[in-house]
């Protein structure tokens, strides 16, 4: 087993096939600085590798998920210097993106800005009840939010979220669909680690063959969509034990109809 690298900004454990990237700048309401666009790439690089990773939870320290940007780094900056930044966690997004296996997003406060963008980058958010989203780019007189937040509540809900830099919570982002289910904040961790180890328990070729078959088919025609299925489908009976799947499916089916 590798051994999980350590981190100046977040932490990194993985523990019975479940991964828990913990950002950990609790003192600056973990505000996403330029170390953390870099320790959350290579965060993800490892996890990528990693055979014993089958699921991430994305979580944060303290009572704030990100209060956004790191806004007194910043000062100073040349125009040069903020687009460099700007890249560093556009990459940071992008590297949560594209990891292989699933990714849930803990959101226990206020993820704002940059918190906003690294949940969207997940596969899905559980929130805790004081959990709230806020996208306040336009009112800092920059852009941002624009391409993730469209596919998750549709072009108009983003246009009004993005336009008045309003504060979601959580239980209206569970009915816009930013977050799949709003738990207790005292049991929200245990929700989470409960839900990533029942996936933990499916096949990992089989759970990153969909997730790659969801992410790929939304971007392209509905043919195109059901050939990258069908060759998700091809490559999962190449690499997984199907036969033994269905045929435990098949005993237990048949042990309900004698009551056993």
């Amino acid at each position: 087993m590798q051994d999980a690298p350590t981190f100046e900004t977040l932490t990194l454990a993985i523990e019975a096939n479940v991964a828990v990237l913990t950002l950990n700048r609790p003192d600056s309401r973990n505000a996403l600085n330029l170390q953390m666009c870099h320790d959350i790439v290579a965060a993800c690089e490892h996890l990528t590798t990693h055979p014993d990773a089958h699921v991430l939870l994305v979580a944060a320290a303290g009572s704030v998920f990100c209060a956004g940007a790191d806004l007194k780094e910043r000062q100073g900056m040349t125009t040069a210097d903020l687009v460099a930044r700007r890249v560093a966690g556009f990459t940071a997004y992008a590297a949560l993106e594209a990891l292989p296996m699933p990714a849930i997003a803990v959101v226990q406060g206020a993820a704002f800005g940059s918190g906003g963008e690294i949940a969207a980058a997940c596969d899905f958010v559980l929130a805790g009840e004081h959990a709230a989203f806020k996208y306040p780019e336009v009112g800092w007189g920059t852009v941002g939010a624009t391409q993730r937040l469209p596919r998750i509540v549709g072009p108009r809900m983003a246009k009004e979220l993005l336009f008045t830099g309003r504060v979601v919570q959580a239980q209206e982002a569970q009915t816009l669909g930013l977050v799949n289910h709003v738990h207790p904040a005292d049991r929200l961790m245990d929700e989470a680690r409960a839900m990533a180890q029942a996936i933990a328990r499916q096949n990992p070729v089989t759970l990153r063959l969909t997730k790659h078959s969801v992410d790929t088919g939304l971007e392209t025609t509905r043919q195109g969509a059901m050939a990258v299925e069908m060759l998700a489908i091809q490559e999962n009976l190449r690499h997984s034990d199907w036969k033994k799947a269905i045929a435990g499916f098949t005993a237990g089916k048949e042990a309900g109809k004698h009551g056993d």
